[in-house]
């Protein structure tokens, strides 16, 4: 298994849509405005966060079962700028939607902008022949409240290619999270 260079992921992206939208370079600013980078970078793919956000509240007192989900256990908020109270969590989602090629795997590790201000971005594996917007999760480990910026840099794709493909995919498992859009909650 090796991990992939900014040439393959262009060429992925370009021939088989595996990146939509796709940023073939590293995008910086926006109209002269300073931003947490996106795009392509040396060997990975950094995505960026939608406007869609489900941030944690305890209003309710319930108790976060993943094998029950409660969906009174967030709030839903649409905007630019997302506040993430103090030692509490939001999921979102990626501008981007994923098609995983059968022979690769990806990795996401959070960009170190956020992780030097004490929030972490967790994502599952994308595992072969997965496709969808990819939910991300972020915790806010501070005392303080925390912003996650819309339509800016959150994390980074690795992309590992193996030797030979898998012999069961996540498409031919019938796997829960396939093509899913939007901010996905937990299923069992």
């Amino acid at each position: 298994m090796s991990i992939k260079s900014d040439h393959w992921i262009r060429r992925m992206a370009d021939a088989q849509c595996m990146i939509e939208p796709f940023e073939p370079g590293q995008i910086r600013s926006v109209n002269g405005e300073k931003i947490v980078s996106y795009g392509t970078s040396s060997y990975g793919y950094d995505v960026r966060c939608a406007n869609e956000f489900k941030i944690f509240t305890n209003i309710n007192s319930t108790i976060v079962d993943p094998k029950n989900f409660d969906e009174k256990s967030f709030v839903d908020f649409k905007g630019d700028v997302c506040i993430i109270p103090p030692n509490s969590f939001a999921l979102a989602r990626t501008v981007e939607y994923f098609r995983i090629p059968r022979s690769t795997l990806v990795v996401c590790l959070g960009k170190s902008t956020y992780a030097r201000c004490g929030i972490i971005v967790n994502v599952t594996p994308l595992e072969p022949e997965w496709e969808g917007h990819v939910t991300l999760e972020f915790s806010n480990t501070t005392t303080l409240p925390a912003k996650i910026y819309a339509n800016e840099g959150v994390a980074q794709m690795l992309f590992f290619e193996s030797d030979e493909v898998c012999s069961t995919s996540y498409k031919d498992r019938g796997g829960k999270y396939q093509g899913q859009t939007g901010v996905t909650l937990p299923k069992t």
